[in-house]
């Protein structure tokens, strides 16, 4: 306690949101939600499918876990950890899609990588700390800035405005050691102009994977100015993590506890004495990786800009430039390498030629990811408004590798390079959208959106090919809906979107020689009814998602644990999802979700690579399928939770989570999957408030309390040699039985 208080101490930081009701006499661009966010944010009035998680959740539901666990109980999301407890690496899947086709915003600003399309949590610990709501719009949704959304895009808005000087604590302690320590301070409204915050993060944990560890920092950072007419605000926020990998995942056989399955596996895979002795005894916690420093070190950090000018009674200009610098690196033990692999050359000792080596690289990353965004709103009446927003963007990375140690160095010294590539991508678009009100009970939603990206790839990758190549898309992306308000309670909508989305890093990369992947195509419809009254609510949407050449999983990975893909002629996801919300008394509310869904491939070939009968051809064999599942699309997805407030100020929370069976591929085979699983978590709040302090919060959590032992996450690959067929399958099992306890104090 004595560190965070003095952290707190030197904590005179900068970061700004706002009320509309802030700052007497301001005018409504002091509202951020309206103005820095409202060109990619869905309304009561948006045609569209949607969740909006506001900062009371987000406070009683953030003990240090990732972001992505505090929306897993939305609708139709699935979480997973690479560590197996939610702190480090961790992903969401929405819809049964991938990180790299749900698009994250924050302010309004694009955060997916651009190369990847991914969204990597773990380089913003603790993000959930200066987070005010978030937005999940589900299927297409509304136009935005960055990556497609072809699964879902989330809408992240950060901490508004306290008009009055803060000081919060807030530490938590944990299963497998993990420690939260937060402190922030604010410095409320000087002038009735000015607004200065920030915060100081840092989250530890062992692991439940053996470890996997991570040790994780942040800061944000921001001030801003409130004028009568224009609010200008400057923000900074930055992650260091350093998690030690458990990307490999763990063997079916050592899931099952089968020792002879397990020493197949590493005969099949050349595994040391050492390598075999730790998967025989490591139980499902297992790691393959053994050497010290395996560790991931990567530090980005982001600077946003961001202007809101009230240009008439009727006319809003937002405008803000922002960039992100990132740079680390993986640093990887690897054995009897060809030193002809790494640029190095043969060596002789005596009368032996040395032609390998033991060695330790560095795999780095760092880049710049810059640009802008704007939106022009106009309202001339309540019934009708107009927005034309959009974005430019460049991301400017290099990839390059060192040797720092080898055994043999041969002619190579310490750092010594090995490859190096540039990436360039531009991207930009505009969109206009426009809600009207043909009367009080109809309205009608138009959002068109033109992108192009430019994408060029210069150098030699890891594995010594050269990949210069470039790649330009041109996508036009048009969204119509309908909304209907049948009373005072009830409402229906239906909406038609279409989107594109160019092919990622990986998908040119990693993909069959000379074949070129296409673009993504996408259209969606969605139908939805909602009714609400004083103690119930309910919503239902119907979603068809029919895909065009859709880049699916193959169950696969490469060599740094990214997912590959691979083109599928035509497929589908159609489904329905519901929610439902009852308060049954003052005291006790229920809340409950469910999505039950199709996800097809209509013809799916499979390539699978035969090394012959004396493993000396190399051959590409094709499986036809006819119809399968989509991978990692389980047909049902269902949670909720009952709330109970027996006494003021006392929460009690019992949080419910079933995942059906996923495939681990696109090939439906039972013999490659994840079971279905059912978790339980029980959470409790108890707040109270005196004279010397605004308020002090005890939380205790217990995660998984029937202790389930499962997978949220896998991956599989095959070959055939020796005339057998041979499938491996790896898992990333979730924790058991585990607890969070924390302590928060605002001042």
């Amino acid at each position: 306690m004595k560190n965070i208080l003095l952290s707190a101490a030197m904590l005179w930081s900068f970061t700004v949101s706002a009320q509309s009701n802030a700052v007497q006499d301001s005018i409504k661009t002091v509202d951020l939600k309206e103005i820095v966010v409202s060109s990619t944010r869905a309304t009561s009035k948006t045609p569209m499918t949607f969740n909006e998680i506001k900062k009371e959740e987000i406070e009683e539901n953030n003990t240090g876990k990732d972001l992505p666990y505090l929306l897993e109980n939305t609708p139709s999301a699935v979480t997973t950890s690479d560590a197996g407890a939610g702190v480090g690496y961790t992903g969401i899947r929405i819809r049964g899609s991938d990180a790299a086709r749900v698009n994250v915003t924050l302010n309004g600003i694009p955060y997916n990588d651009p190369e990847s399309q991914g969204v990597f949590w773990v380089n913003l610990p603790d993000f959930a700390s200066s987070v005010s709501s978030i937005q999940v719009q589900r299927g297409l949704g509304t136009s935005t800035n960055g990556a497609g959304a072809f699964g879902a895009s989330v809408n992240i808005e950060t901490n508004g405005l306290n008009k009055d000087p803060y000081v919060t604590l807030d530490n938590a302690y944990g299963s497998f050691n993990t420690r939260k320590h937060t402190a922030m301070i604010g410095t409320g409204l000087i002038a009735n102009k000015f607004a200065f915050d920030g915060r100081l993060s840092q989250i530890t944990s062992d692991g439940y994977v053996d470890r996997a560890t991570s040790d994780l920092k942040s800061y944000f950072f921001s001030g801003g100015y409130y004028g009568k007419k224009s609010l200008v605000k400057f923000n900074i926020f930055s992650g260091h993590e350093t998690t030690y990998q458990a990307w490999y995942g763990v063997p079916e056989s050592r899931i099952n506890d089968d020792v002879d399955g397990m020493n197949a596996y590493a005969d099949r895979n050349g595994l040391s004495d050492a390598d075999r002795a730790n998967l025989l005894n490591s139980g499902r916690t297992y790691n393959q990786y053994t050497y010290d420093n395996e560790v991931d070190d990567y530090e980005q950090t982001h600077y946003q800009l961001i202007s809101a000018f009230d240009l008439a009674e009727s006319l809003t200009l937002n405008v803000a430039l922002f960039l992100i610098h990132g740079e680390g690196y993986f640093e990887q033990y690897k054995a009897d390498r060809d030193l002809a692999d790494y640029g190095l050359n043969d060596i002789t000792i005596g009368s032996e030629i040395i032609t390998s080596t033991d060695l330790i690289q560095r795999r780095w990353l760092n880049n710049n990811f810059y640009g802008t965004t704007f939106s022009l709103d106009y309202q001339p009446s309540n019934s009708f408004k107009f927005t034309l927003g959009g974005a430019w963007n460049e991301y400017d990375g290099d990839h390059y590798g060192q040797v720092i140690w080898a055994e043999y160095a041969s002619n190579g010294a310490i750092r010594h390079p090995y490859y190096f590539n540039n990436s360039l991508k531009r991207d930009f678009n505009i969109f206009g959208k426009a809600i009207y009100d043909l009367s009080d009970q109809l309205s009608l939603f138009g959002d068109l959106q033109y992108r192009t990206v430019d994408y060029t790839m210069e150098g030699d990758d890891n594995d010594g090919q050269t990949i210069d190549q470039s790649h330009n898309y041109n996508f036009f992306n048009p969204k119509f809906g309908v909304k209907f308000q049948l009373n005072d309670q009830s409402s229906a909508y239906a909406s038609v979107a279409m989107g594109s989305k160019e092919p990622v890093r990986s998908d040119f990369t990693d993909n069959v020689a000379g074949t070129i992947p296409e673009a993504e195509k996408l259209t969606d419809i969605e139908v939805g009814y909602s009714r609400t009254t004083s103690n119930y609510s309910f919503q239902a949407n119907f979603y068809w998602m029919d895909y065009t050449d859709q880049l699916v999983l193959t169950g696969e990975l490469n060599d740094v644990g990214s997912s590959l893909r691979a083109n599928v002629d035509k497929s589908y996801r159609a489904g329905i999802e519901m929610q439902v919300g009852y308060q049954l008394t003052e005291e006790l509310k229920i809340n409950a979700n469910a999505t039950f869904s199709k996800n097809k491939i209509e013809s799916y070939d499979e390539t699978i690579y035969n090394y012959g009968l004396g493993w000396d051809e190399y051959n590409a064999d094709v499986i036809s399928y006819g119809e399968t599942d989509i991978a990692f699309s389980p047909n049902v997805v269902a949670g909720g939770n009952i709330d109970y407030s027996p006494v003021k100020g006392l929460n009690l929370r019992w949080v419910h989570k079933y995942v059906g069976e996923q495939f681990l591929d696109n090939t439906s085979s039972d013999t490659r999957k994840l079971d279905a699983y059912y978790i339980s978590d029980a959470i409790g709040t108890y707040t109270f408030t005196g004279n010397s302090f605004k308020a002090i919060s005890l939380k205790f959590a217990v995660y998984n309390i029937f202790n389930k032992m499962y997978s949220a996450n896998g991956y599989t690959w095959g070959y055939r040699g020796g005339g057998e067929e041979i499938r491996e399958n790896f898992y990333y099992p979730q924790a058991g039985t585990n607890f969070m306890i924390g302590l928060n104090i605002k001042l």
